[in-house]
């Protein structure tokens, strides 16, 4: 179980802390100092998956932050199973919850080096078996080197869907209680699409599962919609709960997802 207890969150300046990417200067210097997030409170239980949606900016990928402990809360608590986050080791927490992101963060190395990166001592049949359950089995088997494949740095030599798909098979291989998941936003073939959400289904079985939401068939799939505004929960519910109120959520599907050609990356 991860539980938010009123949080509150104001991003430091970008003087104030050790960066690792231009992104990051980006981000802190824009927003460094400005509270981001305000009295947020909710409950993610294992087996259940609740999905985030929301303009962009309005704080979803800062909750995900928090939910890793990139950042501490300014006030309240995100708690694991009871205990407050930053009670625990950063390894136990890298242990517990597992985050896929939308590039994926994949290096350039085979196939075999990116999976084990999870879990350095697993054997081959481990990797088969995370790949058979991404969806990625048939074809890491048809490459002539098969696990020793080199995909290129960030994965180049991959499709889109293919990226997604071994993160996914990485996060198998992990195992963690918790997973956070960014959905990634590029288009998909359908025959990808499908695949895709077939591993996502694997991956979140079971688990407790925050999803930073993109895609129709994940927040029709969510046991519970958190809407998220300005920093805030403005609403809460199932998909079909939130469409009959016709509040902010309504507002969003109408413009996002009503329309096939409309492009999903704010929701």
């Amino acid at each position: 179980t991860m539980t938010f207890d009123d949080v509150q969150f104001s991003y430091p300046a970008a003087t104030a802390v050790s960066l690792a990417s231009l992104e990051e200067v980006a981000t802190l210097d824009t927003r460094g100092g400005e509270e981001v997030l305000h009295g947020v409170s909710f409950t993610a239980e294992p087996g259940r998956l609740v999905a985030l949606v929301g303009s962009s900016g309005a704080g979803k990928s800062t909750l995900a932050a928090l939910a890793t402990r990139l950042y501490d809360v300014d006030s309240g608590a995100i708690k694991l199973s009871g205990v407050d986050l930053r009670e625990l080791s950063f390894d136990s927490i890298r242990d517990t919850v597992g985050m896929v992101t939308q590039d994926g963060h994949l290096w350039h190395d085979t196939i075999g080096g990116n999976l084990r990166f999870a879990r350095p001592g697993a054997s081959d049949e481990d990797l088969w078996d995370a790949l058979r359950r991404a969806r990625l089995e048939r074809l890491v088997r048809s490459l002539p080197d098969q696990l020793g494949t080199m995909i290129g740095e960030r994965g180049y030599r991959l499709s889109g869907g293919e990226r997604q798909r071994l993160t996914i098979a990485r996060l198998l291989l992990a195992k963690p209680r918790v997973v956070i998941l960014d959905e990634a936003t590029a288009h998909l073939d359908s025959q990808s699409e499908a695949a895709v959400q077939e591993a996502l289904v694997e991956a979140l079985s079971g688990r407790t599962a925050l999803v930073i939401a993109h895609r129709l068939s994940t927040i029709r799939a969510a046991d519970e919609i958190l809407v998220i505004d300005d920093g805030g929960i403005v609403e809460r519910g199932t998909h079909g709960e939130l469409l009959a109120k016709g509040g902010r959520y309504s507002e969003l599907y109408r413009t996002q997802f009503a329309d096939p050609s409309a492009q999903p990356a704010t929701v």
